[in-house]
């Protein structure tokens, strides 16, 4: 069967022979969250640092740059990742976190990569055990290889909010530039339209079925002939908008750098507010 992009924690359990298992549980405002993997994590469960080992230091290319594709390879190699191996990520519930490292694998050639849905309370609500026991796993073969994901640079970002569909990933008051708690300047790329992370998943952290997502992707204007694509605050979040489309049926593009690399420009045009109806693709 296909491998991805989600995995329940029954089908996980039932892997034979078990996959790479890696816990990125982090949160933007505290990162990542080594004390929770130490506590309890699901058995084999190797840990990884969004923060450091799936991004690059903040720069001009944003607060979440994507990570030098060499050193993404020593990082997943020492994990025991290897090419051939099926990698599962987990975070703990939603799925923010382990979203951009399904993405981030997969940007960098990993061909069998899958999100637990649900993460570690998906886990656990499936009768599942957990450990404090930190394994010591074999080095893996992975050799990183990155564009096999499409990405999205500044300009392109701006053209497809004009020609095509760009979705903010971020909360509502963050896009209309209502509230800014994290990045400098407040509103959105112009043309782009709001749909929040949070509302690909029910309440317990696990992605709505298929159908709905595609219903709620419509209403913001995707559709099969137009391209589209995904930023949020720094990369992180859009990689779930991006797992989401692809629930849904759709490719899209990521934009990286998000709105921490757009605003480092001043030159780069910045819109506030709500529109009142989602705009158009320019023909």
């Amino acid at each position: 069967m296909t491998f991805g992009p989600l995995i329940t924690g029954n089908e996980l359990a039932h892997l034979d022979p078990p996959p790479i298992i890696l816990d990125v549980r982090w949160e933007i405002a505290t990162g990542a969250d080594r004390s929770a993997y130490l506590e309890a994590h699901v058995p084999g469960a190797q840990f990884v640092d969004l923060d450091r080992q799936l991004s690059d230091p903040p720069s001009e290319r944003g607060r979440h740059p994507l990570p030098d594709g060499e050193r993404f390879g020593v990082e997943m190699r020492s994990l025991g990742v290897s090419g051939a191996r099926p990698v599962v990520v987990y975070d703990a519930a939603a799925s923010m976190a382990a979203a951009r490292a399904w993405w981030v694998l997969r940007y960098f050639g990993h061909p069998q990569v899958a999100v637990l849905d649900g993460g570690l309370a998906g886990w656990v609500a499936a009768g599942q055990p957990v450990t404090h026991e930190v394994s010591d796993p074999a080095p893996g073969d992975f050799v990183a290889q990155p564009g096999a994901m499409p990405v999205l640079d500044a300009s392109q970002a701006g053209e497809l909010a004009r020609r095509g569909v760009l979705l903010d990933a971020r909360a509502r008051e963050r896009f209309a530039g209502e509230l800014e708690p994290i990045d400098p300047v407040a509103g959105h790329i112009p043309g782009a339209r709001n749909r929040p992370t949070a509302e690909n998943v029910d309440a317990a952290g696990r992605f709505k079925a298929p159908s709905v997502l595609r219903a709620a992707f419509e209403s913001s204007g995707v559709r099969d002939d137009v391209p589209v694509g995904a930023y949020c605050g720094s990369g992180v979040t859009a990689a779930h908008a991006v797992l989401a489309l692809e629930r849904a049926g759709y490719e899209a593009a990521l934009y990286p750098g998000s709105w921490s690399e757009w605003v480092a420009d001043p030159s780069r045009p910045v819109a506030t507010g709500m529109p009142e109806t989602a705009p158009g693709p320019v023909d």
